[in-house]
Parts: structure tokens; C-alpha cells; sequence
């Protein structure tokens, strides 16, 4: 993978990462279309970028990442990241295994449209416009929504959000809580896939996540400058998507996930 790749890949994680139309589906979609080979270092990157797209978060919320009087705030947080860290733990090889099953994965995101397409009409009449009104329970609730998006394709964005309306959340309130919720989320993920997973057991030359990024100045350079790149374009996508989500809701997204989702089941079952 070479650096201009690398930024193309780094874009469509910071366009897609806080959207409901799955940032793992887009960067696996966008790396085939590279015609990059499926290696270790590649789906190493596409989980480390996430670091930026997490800055990009704390910046355009930094008012609310760094109220140090409102603990609630960070409580709501720990609780509602606990079941995707364990369950992740748990679930990490068989998730792997089905990012490169092309097909399941564009299959999920036509199906995920279809929820979308609905998803405005399920909730009704919300009652909590902020972070203040969730409480703990409510949290930890929408936690649990957010592990739907293990199965790649779902979209956490969509699951966590879509979880927060079902709390009683506007769609502004749901989707920011979604932003928050991502932080320590992606964060122990990218920790988790730099610094503690082992890649590669299967092929004889095991490494971690670090190991690959310092084996060579082209590979720092990749992981540095993808990072910016994600961070530059999510930060720029979070005020988009706030916009378009409370004039039009989710329908645009819903049609435009199964759009997408039946040309790449075409694509990759007729052309790959």
C-alpha cells in the first residue's frame, strides 16, 4: 500500500466513521476496488486511522471532553463502552474472519438501509434533547445496541444511535451520544489492535500492530499521515451529518446504504 492509498482509505474512514452506513464496510470496499492485497498491515491500518477520526470528536466537543465538574458525563461513558470491550475480546477472531467475506458484509448494509428507511417512524415523540437527561441504565442500554456493529457492515454509528432513539433520545441527542460513545470505544480498539493484538499467527511471521508500523519509514509515514487525513475529513463530516440528520433524518442514509449495498453484491459476485 502506497501513502496516496493510504490517504484515499484514511478519507473514506473520516467521511464514514460517524455515519450509519459502516466505516469497516467502505474502507473493505475501497481497498479491493485499490486491488490492495488483504494483509496484516493493511487491516492493521484501517483500524489504527480510527485514532484520528477520535480526535476529531474531541476537538468539535472539547467543551464537553474536558468539563472535568460534570463526572456523570465521563460514569455514562465507562459503563456504556463495557459491553463492546468485552464482548470485542471475546468475538475479536470471529470478526475478523468475516471481513473478508465481501458479500455478507454488502448483504448486511442493504439490510441495514432497510432499518433505516424505517427508523424515524419506529420513534416517536422523544423526550431526552441532551446528554444530561441519559442516565446510567440508558447508557449502558445503548452500549449494548452498539455491539450490533461487530457484525461488520451494521455500522456502529447507525447501531448506537438508532439505540439511544429507542432510550427516548432526539435524533441530535442520540447521534451526539453516539460521537461521545465512540471516543473510549475506538480507543481501546486502536490500543487494543497497536499495542496488545498479536497479527499474523497464521502466517508464520506473527507481529503486533506497532511492530508493523516501525518495521520501515514508509509504514510510519503511512500510519501518521492516514491519521491526519481521518481526523481533517471526520471533523468536517460530524457537523455534516448533524445537519443533514435533523432536516431529513435517516431515509437519505437508508437509501443510500442499499443503493451502494446491491452494486457491490453485483460487483463482487459477478466481477470479482
Amino acid at each position: 500500500m502506497d501513502l496516496i492509498k493510504a490517504i484515499i482509505i484514511a478519507i473514506i474512514e473520516g467521511l464514514t466513521e460517524y455515519l450509519p452506513i459502516s466505516s469497516t464496510a467502505h474502507m473493505g470496499f475501497t481497498a479491493s476496488l485499490l486491488g490492495l492485497p488483504e494483509d496484516e498491515f493493511l487491516k492493521m491500518f484501517q483500524v489504527s486511522i480510527q485514532f484520528g477520526a477520535i480526535l476529531s470528536v474531541v476537538v468539535a466537543y472539547w467543551k464537553k471532553f474536558f468539563d472535568l465538574k460534570n463526572l456523570q458525563f465521563y460514569f455514562k461513558l465507562g459503563f456504556a463502552v463495557i459491553p463492546a470491550l468485552a464482548l470485542g475480546y471475546l468475538l475479536d477472531d470471529k470478526i475478523e474472519a468475516v471481513l473478508g467475506n465481501q458479500i455478507a458484509i454488502s448483504s448486511v448494509l442493504v439490510l441495514g438501509g432497510v432499518v433505516l428507511l424505517f427508523a424515524d417512524k419506529w420513534f416517536k415523540n422523544p423526550k431526552i434533547d441532551d446528554e444530561k437527561g441519559i442516565t446510567i441504565k440508558n447508557a449502558v442500554i445503548i452500549g449494548f445496541w452498539q455491539c450490533l456493529a461487530m457484525m461488520p457492515g451494521t455500522s456502529r454509528s447507525a447501531a448506537s444511535i438508532i439505540g439511544g432513539m429507542a432510550q427516548g433520545l432526539t435524533r441530535k441527542a442520540a447521534a451526539e451520544f453516539s460521537f461521545f460513545l465512540a471516543v473510549p470505544t475506538m480507543l481501546a480498539v486502536t490500543v487494543y489492535s497497536v499495542f496488545v493484538k498479536t497479527w499474523g499467527k497464521e502466517t508464520g511471521n506473527p507481529q503486533k500492530g506497532y511492530e508493523m508500523i516501525l518495521a520501515s519509514q514508509e509504514h510510519i509515514t503511512i500510519f501518521i499521515v492516514g491519521n491526519i487525513v481521518a481526523f481533517i475529513v471526520a471533523l468536517i463530516a460530524i457537523k455534516a451529518f448533524i445537519g443533514v440528520l435533523n432536516k431529513y433524518g435517516f431515509k437519505p442514509w437508508g437509501w443510500y446504504r442499499i443503493f451502494v449495498g446491491i452494486a457491490l453484491l453485483i460487483y463482487f459476485y459477478f466481477f470479482k
